[in-house]
């Protein structure tokens, strides 16, 4: 049992990576493939929001596929289309073909994107302790990882296109070769519920509280209050992606125009951001095994919130440098534990409400660049920031849809190593 359990987490670790890296090889190249379209920024800039809404509408079909089908099926068939669909983007010869192949590689990630994160759950749930940070910590891997792969590639004159063909032909293997390490459909009950006594105490003390009882039947009250939560977590979610998606676009520009740093040195406050989150990330486990998610969401949003307003108000490089740094490291945590809450409130419906909550925040990643573009019309650059405090501090305050077991009593005992 102990054994099957680690090699579904293992599997979860490499379906993570992959999805990384399939979506840092689209990345790395959008310069190569936006010169071989002939397009401009402004045109490249909206072509890409429907690589968001594929990945939308991808992440709304593959929550419920996952239930009814299991994992075995939807997460390796998400990696391979997704490794499939990597090199269209690299095909495309004109703004047509371009939008059509980032609708599909968009489609095909979001497939891949939700079942993944709706199987880490059950793998959380059965392993009986929090992991869920630790993969999507791997998933910031897989973008460097991309990067090596795409800087190896131009040294050694393959181009763009030959490369991700290449990455997107490895990335298929990959996906069919894990597929029979992940946990069948019903894994959590098979591992925990016929499991020892031991592990039987665990499931339950990280069992999440629906807040309106055990049921899930349609119509039933305790049917609404999964829904409703659902729903606020799908909200949170928004906000704080907003947040890492403004940071995404914004950090190397604020300390460019408004600190006036080099190019060179502006770089490096993206890059302090990044490199916080996945220190964070990496942490964010085993602080949520001693304190509770809760205290993860509230705690982390607040520091969030800190550092935004430190490079929002502060004066000096350094300054801008620490708040980024405070501002990645708060995120960290936040975004794993309300996809493990939303899958979490019913495992019956793990996928569709992770869909849901994944689905709405990814909407506030891909809105977040253009709201802070929108209020630099109005306001400085850096006094735009403060919407992102204000929606930091929202989080916190509404951490409490969170509190479970584990608030509440000590770290419980582990399932598997």
């Amino acid at each position: 049992m102990e054994r099957s359990l680690r090699a579904a987490r293992v599997a979860t670790y490499v379906y993570f990576v992959l999805c990384g890296t399939l979506m840092g090889a689209w990345v790395v190249n959008i310069p190569a493939v936006e010169e071989r379209v002939g397009v401009s920024h402004a045109t490249l800039g909206g072509l890409l929001v429907l690589l968001g809404l594929g990945a939308f509408i991808g992440m709304r079909v593959a929550g419920p596929l996952a239930d009814r089908f299991g994992a075995r099926v939807v997460v390796p068939a998400g990696g391979v289309l997704c490794g499939a669909a990597l090199i269209l983007p690299g095909l495309a010869r004109d703004p047509w073909t371009l939008a059509g192949a980032l609708l599909v590689f968009g489609f095909c990630n979001g497939c891949l994107d939700v079942s993944m994160n709706a199987h880490a759950v059950h793998v959380e749930k059965a392993y009986g302790r929090p992991v869920m940070s630790g993969f999507h910590a791997t998933f910031s891997v897989g973008g460097v990882l991309a990067a090596l792969v795409a800087a190896v590639a131009v040294s050694g004159g393959l181009s763009p296109v030959a490369s991700m063909a290449v990455m997107g032909a490895v990335g298929i293997v990959i996906a069919l070769a894990t597929a029979r390490a992940l946990l069948p459909t019903a894994s959590t009950a098979e591992i925990t519920g016929s499991g020892t006594a031991s592990d039987s105490d665990a499931d339950r003390d990280f069992e999440f509280d629906s807040g309106s009882g055990s049921g899930s039947e349609d119509g039933t009250e305790a049917s609404r209050g999964i829904r409703s939560r659902v729903r606020l977590l799908a909200v949170l979610a928004l906000m704080v992606m907003l947040c890492e998606g403004a940071a995404n676009d914004w950090s190397a520009l604020h300390l460019k125009d408004v600190l006036g740093a080099p190019a060179g040195t502006a770089a490096f406050a993206y890059g302090t951001f990044a490199a916080a989150m996945t220190v964070g990330r990496l942490l964010a486990d085993r602080v949520v095994a001693r304190f509770g998610s809760m205290a993860v969401l509230r705690h982390g949003a607040a520091t969030a919130a800190v550092g935004i307003t430190l490079v929002a108000l502060g004066p000096w490089m350094w300054a801008a440098f620490a708040g980024w740094a405070l501002f990645g490291l708060g995120l960290s945590g936040t975004v794993p534990q309300l996809f493990s809450a939303a899958g979490h409130a019913d495992p019956a419906a793990a996928g569709a409400n992770v869909s849901r909550v994944a689905g709405l925040g990814y909407v506030g990643m891909l809105a977040g660049p253009a709201v802070i573009g929108w209020l630099t019309h109005v306001v400085a650059l850096n006094h735009a920031f403060v919407l992102l405090t204000l929606l930091c501090v929202t989080t916190a305050a509404a951490a409490g849809i969170l509190r479970t077991d584990s608030d509440r009593t000590p770290e419980p005992a582990p399932v598997g190593g």
